[in-house]
C-alpha cells in the first residue's frame, strides 16, 4: 500500500468517490451474500472505458477480509502469513494525525484478503463472453496472489499452468439472489476455484476464490447495496 505525498488528517477516504461513481453506473453491483466468516468494509476496484464520450464496459471488483474465527479477531488463526515486507508494513506505526482511513487499511493488512474475489463485468453491445471472464479473472487472482511457485520468468512474470476455457464446467447450478441460475464453474486448479453467471445480456459476474479459504465460504452471489 502506498500513497504519495503527505496525507492529512482530514483527507477523504478515496474509497467514498469510488462508491459514488458506482452509483452512476449502468449496472448494479454484485458480491458475496453476507456471511459472518467475511468482512465486506467498500473495498472496491473500478475500471472502465469509453468511447466518444460513451461509457463502453466497466468491471466492479470486491475484496473481502476474511475472519477464520470471526467471534475472536485476536485468534492467531485469523492472521494472514507475511513476509518480512509485508509484515513491515502492516505492523508499521501510524501516526495519529495521519487519517482514520488511512490508520485501518494499514491494520488491515495484518488479516487475510480475499483480494478481487468477485468482479461485475459489464458491456454495452451485449456479449457472450462469460468463459472467457472467468477464465481472466481466475489467472488474474492466481499472478497476483499465487505468485511464489505459480508465477515465472523477469517483470512482468507470466503464470505457470494457467487455467484456460478448457478446464470449464458447464451446467452448474449458481445462487444469484437468492435464485439457482445455471452457470459455470473452474474447480481444476489446485489454488484458486472460480464460479461465473450471467445476469443479463450485458452482465455477468465472477467469483475467484482461494482453495483453501472455501470451507469459511458461502459461495452464493447477490446485489450488492451501494
Amino acid at each position: 500500500m502506498h500513497f504519495r505525498g503527505r496525507v492529512e488528517a482530514d483527507s477523504q477516504d478515496p474509497a467514498l468517490e469510488i462508491v459514488e461513481q458506482l452509483r452512476r453506473m449502468p449496472a448494479p453491483v454484485f458480491g458475496l451474500v453476507p456471511q459472518r466468516h467475511l468482512e465486506d468494509w467498500d473495498a472496491f476496484g473500478l475500471s472502465s472505458s469509453a468511447h466518444d464520450g460513451r461509457l463502453t464496459s466497466c468491471e466492479v471488483s470486491i475484496s473481502y477480509t476474511l475472519w477464520r474465527n470471526p467471534h475472536n479477531i485476536d485468534d492467531p488463526v485469523n492472521f494472514a502469513e507475511l513476509d518480512e515486507e509485508a509484515r513491515e508494513l502492516a505492523y508499521q506505526e501510524v501516526a495519529r494525525d495521519r487519517p482514520r482511513w488511512l490508520r485501518e487499511r494499514v491494520r488491515r493488512m495484518r488479516y487475510p484478503l480475499l483480494w478481487e474475489a468477485v468482479v461485475t463485468h459489464w458491456s454495452a453491445d451485449p456479449r457472450d463472453d462469460l468463459e472467457a471472464r472467468l477464465v481472466a479473472h481466475v489467472n488474474h487472482v492466481l499472478l497476483n496472489r499465487f505468485q511464489e511457485g505459480r508465477a515465472t520468468g523477469a517483470l512482468p512474470p507470466e503464470l505457470d499452468s494457467p487455467v484456460d476455457e478448457r478446464h470449464v464446467e458447464y451446467g452448474v447450478r449458481v445462487r444469484l439472489d437468492g435464485f439457482e441460475r445455471s452457470g459455470i464453474r473452474i474447480d481444476t486448479d489446485p489454488d484458486v476455484f472460480g464460479v461465473g453467471v450471467a445476469v443479463d445480456e450485458h452482465t455477468v459476474v465472477t467469483a475467484s476464490l482461494p482453495r483453501d479459504e472455501l470451507r469459511f465460504i458461502e459461495v452464493a452471489i447477490a446485489r450488492r447495496p451501494l
